[in-house]
């Protein structure tokens, strides 16, 4: 540990604390958007979270910048971090990055990387899944004409999107609930593209394996 940076050492120190605020900052939200009859005291509790979660992320990101010494290739070289600091739908995403740091013993993964990479994605799409609907439904649910009435309306909708499905029964109509669309859009695609590229490369790997077996000696 003597060894370390002091930017690791930061990281070290701030990775459950920050995945704890992301989980707050998720729960804070939903209650805000889904308790409608939440009084006003308890509406200025969640926004108080979600304003303190948002401080403390840029509070972490600010620190990291600095002991980096990378100037501005910081922002180029974590480049989720900074959208994550944007964009706080996806900061529940910080508790996939603590799962990563737990599976690590001795600088080795535990699992797999085609293990990693599905479940990853899988925790992923469960995160933008929920953070999505709820964006979505506070959008939606009073807007004219709106097709996305009900919670149960949107997580339908947010779970055919993200599957790349899209059955067209339930759709945004505001501006801000289709640019949260095609957001998802976006992520549906890439984890889909990453599960299925993992999945297909350890086929492969399987198969060769099975041949290599199967091969007669000094063929």
């Amino acid at each position: 540990m003597d060894d370390e940076s002091p930017l690791t050492r930061w990281e070290h120190r701030t990775e459950v604390p920050l995945a704890v605020g992301s989980l707050l900052f998720l729960a804070a939200y939903a209650v805000h958007v889904l308790a409608h009859q939440l009084p006003q005291e308890g509406r200025d509790v969640c926004l108080s979270v979600i304003a303190a979660t948002w401080a403390a992320f840029l509070l972490d990101y600010l620190v990291r910048w600095r002991l980096s010494g990378m100037g501005p290739r910081f922002v180029r070289r974590h480049l989720l971090d900074t959208v994550v600091l944007f964009l706080p739908l996806l900061r529940p995403l910080r508790v996939v990055k603590l799962y990563d740091a737990v599976l690590y013993r001795r600088g080795e993964p535990r699992l797999p990387l085609y293990s990693r990479v599905i479940f990853y994605a899988s925790i992923s799409v469960l995160l933008l899944g929920f953070s999505g609907a709820l964006a979505v439904y506070q959008a939606e649910y009073r807007a004219p004409h709106a097709t996305i009435v009900t919670f149960g309306d949107s997580v339908w909708w947010a779970a055919s999107t993200l599957a790349t499905v899209g059955y067209g029964d339930v759709t945004p109509v505001t501006p801000r609930g289709r640019t949260i669309a095609v957001a998802m859009m976006a992520c549906g695609l890439g984890l889909l593209g990453a599960v299925t590229g993992s999945f297909s490369s350890w086929l492969l790997q399987v198969f060769s394996r099975e041949g290599d077996d199967e091969r007669p000696p000094g063929s």
